[in-house]
C-alpha cells in the first residue's frame, strides 16, 4: 500500500508503508476520497512554518525556540501529507459498538489507501449519511475555519460583507454570511475561476483583486459607507490594506488566514487610524473559545458537520480538481504549491470502487 509523503521541501512521492493489527478500540478504514489542506500544511511543506526550528508552548502562549536536541516540527521523509479522507469501514476492533463492517465515514489524516483510527469515544470520526457529498465530507476541516471567521466578525442579518481570498475557507465564508442573512456579500481574489465558483453560489459580487481597487469598489457599493464586516482569508498583505480601506467605520475584520511575516505594504497610519477599524484573529482551534463556555472546538465541528450533511452548504465545485491516487503527488507539487490558481481545493480519487 501506499501514501502520500513529503520526502523535502517542496518534493511529494508516493511511498509504500505496511499497517498493522488493529487494537480492540479501533477500526479499519479503506479509503476512498481524500483532500488536502492548502494553507498552513503548505506553509509546512515549503518549510516555511515557524514549527521549523521552533514551537507554541500554551503556556507561555507564545512561540519559543525548540531543545537542540529536540526533533524539528516537520519531519521530511515520514510526513503523511493531507487532511480529510472519506472511506469504508474494513475491520472492526472487538470494543467498537457504534461502527460497523461498510460504514461510511470520514475523519482527519493524510492521503493514503488505508486509515487506522480509535472507534470509541471519537466525535471526530463521522458516519457520511447516505447521500451526502464526498466533496462536502472533505470539507470538514475548512468549514469551521469558515463558521469561526463568521461568527467572530459577528455577522448578522442585514450586514454587508465581504470575503477576500476564495480558497475553500473563504468559499465556504461566503455562502455562510450570505444563508446567515447577510444582505450583500462581495468576494474578492485574483484567480477567475473562483470567484466563478462563488458567483455560482449566489453571492452578490465578485472583483478581481489583480486589476481592482478593492476597498473604493466596495465603498463604491455601499454609497462609500463600506462594508461592516470583511472576513479575511488569503494572509496577503495588500488584501488586508484593501480590508481596511473597504471597512465601514467601526466596522470588523476577521483574520482567518494564517500569516507569514509582512515585509511591506501594510500601512496602518492609513484608513485603520481615521475609520476605527476593529481587527479579531479568528482560529477555531484556539481554546478556549471566545464564546466558551457555550461554545469551543466540538460545538463548531458538529455544527459545520450538520451544515455540510444537510447539503445547506455546497462544496460540489470548491473541490477542483480531482485526480486519482496515482497522480497526487504530481498533482499536490502542480496544483497546490507551484500553481494554486489551477485550483481551489485539490480532490484524490483513492479507491472509488
Amino acid at each position: 500500500m501506499k501514501q502520500l509523503v513529503a520526502v523535502a521541501p517542496r518534493e511529494a512521492q508516493l511511498l509504500e508503508y505496511e499497517d498493522r493489527a488493529i487494537q480492540p478500540n479501533e477500526v479499519r478504514v479503506k479509503v476512498k476520497y481524500a483532500s488536502p489542506k492548502h494553507g498552513s500544511e503548505l506553509a509546512d511543506f515549503r518549510g516555511e512554518t515557524p514549527f521549523l526550528e521552533e514551537q507554541y508552548d500554551p503556556e507561555w502562549q507564545m512561540f519559543l525556540p525548540r531543545d537542540p536536541s529536540e526533533a524539528k516540527g516537520v519531519k521530511f521523509g515520514e510526513w503523511n501529507l493531507g487532511n480529510q479522507w472519506v472511506g469504508e469501514i474494513i475491520e472492526v476492533g472487538s470494543s467498537v459498538k457504534d461502527y460497523a463492517l461498510g460504514d461510511m465515514v470520514c475523519s482527519y489524516g493524510g492521503i493514503r489507501e488505508t486509515h487506522i483510527v480509535n472507534a470509541v469515544d471519537n466525535f471526530r470520526l463521522r458516519k457520511v449519511p447516505a447521500g451526502m457529498s464526498w466533496k462536502n465530507a472533505v470539507c470538514y476541516d475548512p468549514a469551521q475555519f469558515a463558521l469561526s471567521g463568521v461568527r467572530d466578525a459577528n455577522v448578522r442579518p442585514g450586514d454587508r460583507v465581504a470575503v477576500i481570498g476564495l480558497g475553500a475557507i473563504g468559499q465556504i465564508a461566503a455562502q455562510m454570511a450570505k444563508r446567515a442573512g447577510a444582505s450583500y456579500v462581495a468576494v474578492a481574489d485574483p484567480i477567475a475561476i473562483r470567484r466563478e465558483v462563488a458567483l455560482q453560489a449566489g453571492i452578490d459580487a465578485a472583483f478581481d483583486s489583480m486589476t481592482q481597487d478593492i476597498g473604493l469598489e466596495l465603498k463604491k457599493a455601499t454609497n462609500k459607507m463600506g462594508v461592516d464586516v470583511i472576513i479575511e482569508t488569503s494572509a496577503n498583505v495588500h488584501a488586508l490594506q484593501s480590508a481596511l480601506r473597504g471597512l465601514a467605520y467601526g466596522g470588523t475584520i476577521a483574520y482567518v488566514g494564517w500569516a507569514r511575516e509582512f515585509k511591506g505594504g501594510l500601512n496602518f497610519g492609513r484608513e485603520a487610524h481615521f475609520n476605527n477599524a476593529k481587527i479579531v484573529f479568528s482560529r477555531a482551534a484556539s481554546e478556549p473559545n471566545p464564546d466558551y463556555p457555550r461554545w469551543d472546538r466540538k460545538r463548531v465541528e458538529e455544527v459545520c458537520w450538520e451544515m455540510l450533511s444537510s447539503g445547506w452548504i455546497d462544496c460540489e465545485h470548491i473541490v477542483a480538481p480531482v485526480v486519482p491516487f496515482e497522480e497526487s503527488a504530481e498533482a499536490y507539487c502542480e496544483y497546490v504549491d507551484q500553481h494554486p490558481e489551477s485550483s481551489i481545493k485539490l480532490g484524490i480519487i483513492v479507491d472509488e470502487q
